[in-house]
């Protein structure tokens, strides 16, 4: 009734009430947006657009590929214009063609979610060459959305990190070089990781193929096939491989008087009351570097989620000296992550935290490997969950 009311009063006053329908986007579209977004976020970190050359971050050179071609295609740019607040659509921005360095293909134009445009059309690319590599331009297209992306988005943001803190590397990929499950990639300005390979078997041209499931970092996945794949890692100029995380050398030496002490690993053992935590309590650590005194970092460990909302004790100490404090870290916890604490605990305004950085771990083997980075020998070892205990690799 009071619908019909106000309907009533509108029309008495001669006001028409028009009904929009909310715009739904299609797959390609959405990924269209979802780059140019992180684009956005790029320029609002930064305080200017993101730009190509050698010396600059890898992802900052990934954002100025997409912006390009973002720009360069009039399909791409109608769909973000709206959205485009810091003017990047700008004719400043625009490119008739990208450059030499970051010359486009197919697979590229697939990342775009852009259907290779025919000879004549004003939007045509010379670079878009065979029906051949438009064929496997739309295979990488055809992704859907990745329904337990949350399980992978922690695989990305480390990879990011390691990337920056130096701990991983991106080296180009060429010449069908082998791709196994875990493998990390950089695709069209995307990192892609190899979650599963299928059953292999002989293409029609006598080659070893299989089926994959690639999780891509915007959210979503393909089911695209091995070759496919290497082919378009091999035509996309920007392809890049992730190398797995060094472990390389991280103290420059033995120290004396005259080194500075460059941080501190600790050990800790939480006190809280927590069930989990009290019938596991001797093999239940938390792991951490800090550069300030330890005493420090933990003097509201009751107030902080990340110290279990409870007090700790102190298990041990390791003084660092001249070394890089982000990658040890990195190294400890890539080394015990089979072993990482899966508990969920709500910090003081009552909002569920996941913490980091403690492990089923006891703590002789944590001494044992701390010694063993230190000797440099920390590569050739694995942590065998099974036995509580590390082993050769």
């Amino acid at each position: 009734m009071a619908e019909q009311s106000n309907k009533a009063l509108l029309d008495a006053l001669g006001v028409e009430v028009v009904t929009t329908k909310k715009r739904t986007f299609t797959a390609k579209e959405e990924r269209i947006i979802a780059g140019f977004e992180e684009i956005q976020a790029f320029v609002e970190e930064h305080g200017r657009i993101p730009a190509h050359g050698e010396s600059n971050d890898i992802f900052e050179r990934l954002y100025a590929v997409r912006l390009d071609q973002i720009c360069a295609n009039q399909e791409c740019r109608d769909l973000v214009q709206e959205s485009d607040h810091q003017g990047l659509l700008t004719d400043i921005h625009q490119v008739a063609e990208p450059e030499t360095e970051y010359e486009s293909d197919a697979e590229l134009l697939a990342e775009l979610g852009v259907e290779p445009p025919k000879e004549g059309d004003v939007t045509f690319l010379k670079h878009v060459k065979t029906r051949a590599e438009v064929r496997a331009a739309e295979e990488i297209a055809n992704r859907t959305k990745c329904e337990n992306f949350d399980e992978f988005k922690p695989i990305f943001e480390d990879v990011q990190k390691d990337i920056k803190s130096g701990l991983r590397n991106t080296v180009p990929y060429k010449d069908f070089a082998k791709v196994e499950q875990g493998d990390l990639f950089i695709l069209s300005g995307q990192i892609v990781y190899i979650a599963g390979i299928g059953e292999g078997y002989l293409n029609k041209n006598r080659q070893k193929d299989a089926r994959l499931r690639v999780i891509y970092d915007n959210g979503t996945e393909s089911d695209i096939l091995l070759r496919s794949l290497q082919r378009a890692l091999n035509k996309d100029e920007a392809g890049r491989r992730i190398t797995s995380a060094s472990l390389g050398p991280l103290f420059e030496g033995i120290s004396d008087d005259n080194d500075i002490e460059s941080g501190t690993i600790y050990v800790l053992r939480s006190l809280s009351d927590q069930p989990l935590i009290t019938e596991n309590r001797d093999v239940i650590h938390k792991i951490g570097v800090t550069g300030s005194k330890v005493e420090t970092r933990l003097s509201k460990a009751k107030l902080d989620p990340t110290f279990l909302m409870a007090d700790v004790e102190v298990i041990a100490t390791y003084e660092l000296f001249n070394i890089n404090r982000i990658k040890l870290e990195s190294i400890l916890h890539r080394f015990f992550e089979s072993a990482k604490l899966n508990i969920e605990i709500m910090d003081r305004f009552g909002n569920p935290v996941i913490p980091q950085e403690w492990f089923l771990v006891p703590f002789d083997v944590i001494d044992q490997v701390v010694e063993k980075i230190k000797d440099g020998s920390i590569g050739g070892y694995v942590y065998d969950i099974e036995s509580a205990s590390i082993q050769k690799g």
